[in-house]
């Protein structure tokens, strides 16, 4: 971000901390005087700074309220990539199904950041500046408000609309609209505000364009089944000049941040002031690292990578050898998993380490109980060079939200759902398995509805781990049942070799919990806390 943005969030602080202790936050204007913020443009300037700024949800408050980088990659362990192994940190009750309305820390139902939004959009009206910025700044807070309902609607499904302020008598009588209604909302505020945000933005500070409303449009459609809808906004943003970043693994690092071609939207971060950081990346590396490791990879994530030649490992021709299991892979693991035996550089040093969760006198061991990974396994994405950071906890690292690799398996899946196989479907998935050193689809294999949508779904998987959108998949294809029933596993005991990492197979796969799925599971329940405020509101089925 440029200082001009840093200093309008520090200058917009005091007017945009309201507190959280109501469910709709409502009331953010009591904390300044309104007649004295929109005179100018540097108003509006400085408070749409604080909208971007304000936090929205309410587990892991890492200064981005629209998106937040703890959002992002803890919900992989709600579905079948992830274990959170840290019950307190309110993710575990939901991957494992046992989560009630009265359990768990991690609430996305926050109308904080949609308060912040219907403030904004009350009062930027009568501010004088120029009519085309006016619109500019309308618009992107029409988007950030559209991601907070998309979000909240996907995980609790029918949700109060709030559009306008509301007093406080009417914030306790909010009702649940259909979800039908609120997606149809969602649609037409990102249709709308399309048409007045800028097709590019190399201001660095991360503020919307045209290709994120777009983008985000086209992955509602997609979630709903509105596959046309859906090709037509994918052809849109495909127009608009991004692009792919050579490199998979340094996609997620530092050096990639000034204009990424491939960025559509993300979640800003600055190393200081430390408020505004990115304070998720050290929960990710094992205890020798400096992490926590609170989000542990499980190996049926590990077993979707194909091997080197585009096959499964299920597959007797693949080449796939049990006893050596990570050699020959897809690329994608190595960049996005720290399994057994795999290098890896700790800050500062010049030669490798090898990463050993199975002795117990390493600092990593699996079973220590001190911030190792109790399935062997550890998130490598966003920390491959634990060097680029001088704190985990406060990392200037931004954190993707929307890339234009999904996009293009946006448009392909849709085509794909619609029965139009054409060129274009296998150049889209071509374009990113290439990019990440993977062999062209094999069209005699894959070349109906059927085969394809396999290789879509394992595709979304791959490309897309750790970056919040397993659950959304697991439950628009209604594959829970399938996927998030019965034990989940780590890696197979064995060793490492400390001099040439090899990884010798003696024992079983560590086994870390037994799940239970129901179809309540695809929706979170209503906190009961929200309920007790607000007696108009009723739960979801099963809770």
């Amino acid at each position: 971000m440029k200082k001009n943005f840093i200093l309008s969030i520090i200058a917009i602080s005091v007017l945009f901390t309201a507190c959280k202790k109501d469910f709709l936050d409502r009331s953010p204007q009591d904390a300044y005087s309104n007649s004295s913020l929109w005179t100018s443009a540097s108003d509006a300037t400085a408070a749409l700074a604080g909208v971007y700024n304000g936090q929205g949800w309410s587990y892991g408050d890492d200064g981005n309220g629209w998106a937040s980088a703890t959002w992002i990659v803890y919900l992989d362990c709600v579905s079948d990539n992830a274990y959170n192994q840290y019950p307190w940190e309110g993710f575990q009750a939901y991957g494992n199904g046992t989560v009630n309305p009265s359990t768990g820390d991690a609430s996305a139902y926050n109308y904080t950041a949609i308060a912040r939004c219907n403030f904004f959009l009350a009062n930027i009206g009568k501010t004088p500046m120029d009519a085309t910025l006016k619109a500019n700044m309308i618009a992107q807070v029409k988007f950030i408000r559209a991601y907070e309902y998309f979000m909240m609607s996907q995980l609790y499904g029918d949700v109060p609309l709030v559009t306008a302020q509301l007093t406080p008598a009417q914030s306790i009588a909010s009702v649940r609209t259909p979800k039908a209604d609120v997606v149809k909302f969602i649609l037409s505020e990102l249709a709308a505000a399309a048409t007045d945000l800028s097709a590019t933005n190399t201001s660095g500070d991360g503020h919307i364009t045209k290709g994120a409303a777009l983008a985000l449009k086209a992955r509602v459609e997609l979630y709903t089944g509105d596959y046309a809808d859906c090709v037509t906004d994918c052809q849109a943003v495909m127009k608009l000049g991004y692009s792919l970043y050579p490199s998979y693994s340094d996609l997620f690092r530092m050096i990639s941040q000034a204009n990424n071609p491939e960025i559509i939207a993300s979640a800003q971060y600055v190393e200081n002031p430390p408020e505004n950081s990115n304070g998720v990346l050290g929960v990710m590396p094992s205890n020798s690292m400096g992490g926590w490791s609170s989000i542990d990879p499980l190996q049926g994530l590990v077993d979707s990578y194909e091997t080197m030649d585009g096959k499964v490992i299920t597959d007797p021709a693949s080449g796939y050898d049990p006893n050596n299991p990570y050699a020959n892979r897809d690329p994608r693991l190595a960049a996005t998993i720290l399994y057994p035996g795999a290098p890896y550089l700790s800050a500062g040093a010049t030669t490798p380490s090898y990463y050993d969760p199975l002795d117990a006198s390493s600092p990593d061991y699996y079973a220590s109980g001190n911030n190792t990974s109790p399935s062997g396994y550890v998130v490598k994405k966003y920390t491959s060079n634990l060097g680029d950071f001088d704190n985990l906890f406060q990392s200037g690292l931004n954190m993707p939200v929307i890339r234009y690799a999904e996009i293009l398996l946006t448009d392909a899946e849709a085509k794909i759902e619609q029965g139009t196989i054409d060129p274009t479907v296998y150049a889209d998935i071509n374009l990113v398995r290439r990019r990440a050193g993977m062999p062209p689809v094999d069209q005699t294999k894959y070349n109906s509805q059927t085969t394809l949508r396999s290789l879509i779904r394992r595709e979304r998987r791959v490309e897309f781990a750790f970056e919040g959108l397993r659950f959304f998949d697991i439950q628009r294809w209604q594959i829970g049942p399938q996927v998030m029933n019965g034990p989940v596993y780590g890696a197979r005991l064995g060793t490492v070799n400390a001099t040439t990492g090899q990884y010798t197979i003696t024992g079983d796969s560590l086994k870390l919990e037994t799940r239970i799925f129901a179809p309540k599971n695809y929706l979170w329940p209503i906190p009961q806390s929200e309920i007790d405020k607000d007696k108009a509101l009723t739960q979801n089925p099963g809770y």
